[in-house]
């Protein structure tokens, strides 16, 4: 490609609604440019980004063996009122209606009608496994769209959808989309890390995310440095608190605390340590009839210690708890004759259910509300002051320097932003669906069914938020937009630059390399600053004085300063770098 028929369109500064710097750095390199909230038309510079990635992830998806498809971005809804979607899915979901007031959606994902697609054509359990999948725009009606392609309305992904015929079928398939993801990041030239997740919604047990790391990502990934454990903070688990409990060594006394009702402005005027507090956080669960009218109310009272977090899908996980809400200012001054910052579990106004967590199971002489507006209680401890818990489990967030769950260390912390996802679903869609197969037996039997997705759009804004400069972008090699570009200075005045840029340019596209020639004339300054902009991982520089000389420079991206080559050594030094 030459620059001169190409379309370069950089600015010199964002607009001013971006906020992150994926989203800065793509539009001032012309690769976005807003549409509307959320939505985005991909520019030439970009796309060619985007195709990169879709080449490699359909070059690992086919070497697994799964089989590409094309669904409807605009889809039937009685496919999703199957499944009660239609009605249970939010606002995120895009609902429309045709000229004869037909519903449809535009769909955010196809479980729907990849499992249509499987009841119609898998009639038997010799068809299996299988594996379809698509790469599609996609549509999430977000609320607020911002961060540019990181959270945006209309986006592309790869989805695909596994088919087997029994749950040990199933987990063989889910292995090899792990195999598949980690061999398509590997190409990406990402840091990256395989992190146990929840599934969420969509359903399932076997989840894992795969997060590009980034100081700026908006997820928080725990592992261990010396093993193999990850997940997100919302899975991650330490290791169980070792037993057992002290003995009580303080007398219970209630203490005057005017004004403090948080555990750390308790713990600093107590002068303990804020691990000692326990923080008390009350919820409430709802019992409806058919109608959908409450008629029975549960109040909850869960104990943590006063330095850790809540976890709410560890807590939802809890018997009784998975559609829990956080209880009205009314319901907890009904049951603890108090309001909010001096609650603990010490006499109580009326019953509730207990819920402790592990780390304060074990704690002895601890601090917490009294129940009563300005104060608290010291020396609290179970089995003298209150029975034993009934219920105890995890239930908070854990922090760095926790013990990891396998024993081979601590836990430590880093952001990261979430690129793919693969997950077992079991027969969530096949059940609702009645999408069956006959099995060996001869009976009608329900597909086991797993998800992986990855966010094509998304992992180009990942890439730049993991790896940028003041200058701009730094691509890896592998999704660059060009892989070399060859910048001639004075072009237009030169015989000796045109013709050296011209072979330069003829011997890289020979040997297959994604170069582009900027023969726009530009000056070297404004030059330099549009291909450091847009990330070009190669750059070359001839001039007349030093072609007079033998010499070009050669300068990668992440390197400070340009090398001198001699003119019959370029091409050799290309192809080293690039692996040719």
């Amino acid at each position: 490609m030459k620059a001169s028929q190409f379309l370069i369109s950089t600015l010199k500064e964002a607009p001013a609604d971006a906020e992150v710097v994926s989203h800065k750095l793509m539009t001032r390199a012309g690769m976005i440019k807003k549409l509307g909230a959320g939505i985005y038309n991909y520019m030439p510079m970009g796309l060619r980004v985007i195709r990169k990635v879709e080449a490699i992830v359909r070059e690992e998806m086919n070497r697994a063996g799964a089989i590409e498809v094309t669904m409807p971005v605009v889809q039937p809804a009685e496919l999703w009122q199957e499944t009660g979607r239609f009605d249970k899915m939010g606002p995120e979901l895009l609902r429309i209606q045709d000229r004869h007031e037909r519903d449809f959606v535009i769909q955010p994902t196809s479980e729907e009608v990849v499992t249509d697609i499987a009841r119609q054509e898998f009639k038997s359990y010799k068809q299996l496994p299988k594996n379809l999948y698509q790469i599609q725009t996609k549509f999430r009606d977000e609320r607020r769209p911002r961060f540019g392609l990181m959270r945006g309305r209309e986006f592309i992904m790869k989805d695909a959808y596994s088919f087997d015929k029994d749950r040990d079928a199933a987990q063989i398939s889910y292995q090899t989309m792990r195999e598949a993801y980690k061999r398509i990041f590997d190409r990406f030239g990402l840091q990256y890390r395989a992190v146990r997740a929840d599934s969420g919604a969509i359903g399932g047990d076997l989840s894992e995310e795969f997060q590009v790391i980034a100081s700026t990502g908006e997820d928080a990934i725990v592992y261990c440095p010396n093993s193999d454990y990850a997940a997100n903070i919302e899975k991650a688990e330490s290791l169980p608190p070792a037993g057992p409990r002290p003995a009580p060594a303080q007398a219970m006394a209630k203490v005057a605390t005017p004004g403090n009702s948080t555990c750390e402005s308790v713990a600093q005027q107590l002068g303990l340590p804020l691990a000692q507090t326990v923080k008390s956080l009350v919820l409430a669960t709802d019992e409806t009839d058919e109608a959908g009218q409450v008629v029975k109310t549960q109040v909850w009272l869960l104990l943590l210690r006063g330095d850790h977090e809540m976890n709410e899908i560890k807590v939802g996980k809890v018997e009784g708890l998975a559609n829990f809400r956080f209880a009205t200012v009314a319901e907890i001054e009904e049951h603890f004759g108090c309001q909010p910052g001096y609650l603990g579990p010490v006499n109580l106004k009326k019953p509730v259910k207990l819920v402790v967590d592990r780390e304060v199971a074990v704690m002895a002489d601890w601090v917490c509300g009294a129940n009563e507006v300005d104060f608290h209680i010291t020396g609290v401890n179970f089995g003298r002051d209150l029975p034993e818990p009934e219920v105890v489990a995890d239930l908070r967030n854990v922090v760095a320097g926790d013990k990891s769950p396998d024993g081979k260390g601590e836990l430590l912390i880093e952001r990261g932003i979430e690129i793919g996802h693969v997950f077992y679903l079991g027969t969530k869609y096949s059940k609702a669906m009645k999408a069956t197969f006959l099995a060996e037996n001869g009976k009608p039997t329900e597909f086991e069914m797993g998800c992986y997705g990855i966010g094509v759009t998304r992992l180009p804004a990942a890439a730049i938020e993991q790896s940028h400069d003041e200058r701009g972008i730094i691509w890896p090699d592998a999704i660059a937009p060009f892989t070399v570009v060859v910048c001639p200075i004075g072009m237009d005045r030169s015989e000796l630059v045109k013709a050296e840029a011209e072979k330069l340019y003829a011997e890289l596209l020979a040997l297959g390399v994604d170069v582009i020639l900027d023969d726009r004339g530009e000056r070297p300054g404004a030059m330099f600053a549009d291909w450091e902009l847009i990330g070009v991982p190669h750059r070359v520089v001839l001039g007349d004085r030093g072609l007079k000389e033998g010499i070009v420079e050669y300068q990668h991206r992440r390197d400070t300063e340009a090398t001198k080559l001699a003119v019959g050594e370029v091409l050799a030094h290309l192809k080293s770098r690039l692996g040719l």
